[in-house]
């Protein structure tokens, strides 16, 4: 699956150059507040799609840090559970043994 990501993003690539290099589209101006930029339209595009990556991983990357702490969390839990749940009678410290039949 990491391989088809890899894949994609030499695609991504590739496209980004083939566009630059091909532009011929006339400049457009961006004016914001006080602030007036001139550029072309491929730049703008790609400007956009890139910031739009960049928050998107912002908004992303706590959240999937949060759950793999979680699952983390969740793992050892089970796994600590398991250990009581499978441990001997005779181990137990509750001092209640199970009638085995």
């Amino acid at each position: 699956m990491q391989f088809f990501y890899w894949l994609a993003l030499l695609v991504i690539i590739g496209i980004a150059i083939f566009a630059v290099q091909n532009s011929t589209a006339s400049s457009i101006v961006m004016k914001f507040l006080m602030w007036r930029f001139e550029t072309s339209l491929i730049y703008t595009i790609l400007g956009s799609f890139g910031l739009g990556v960049f928050i998107t991983l912002l908004f992303w990357i706590p959240r999937a840090i949060k759950t793999s702490i979680r699952s983390k969390e969740l793992k050892r839990e089970v796994k600590n559970l398991e250990a009581v749940l499978y441990k001997p009678a005779s181990l137990r410290q509750d001092g209640n043994k199970i009638m085995e039949p």
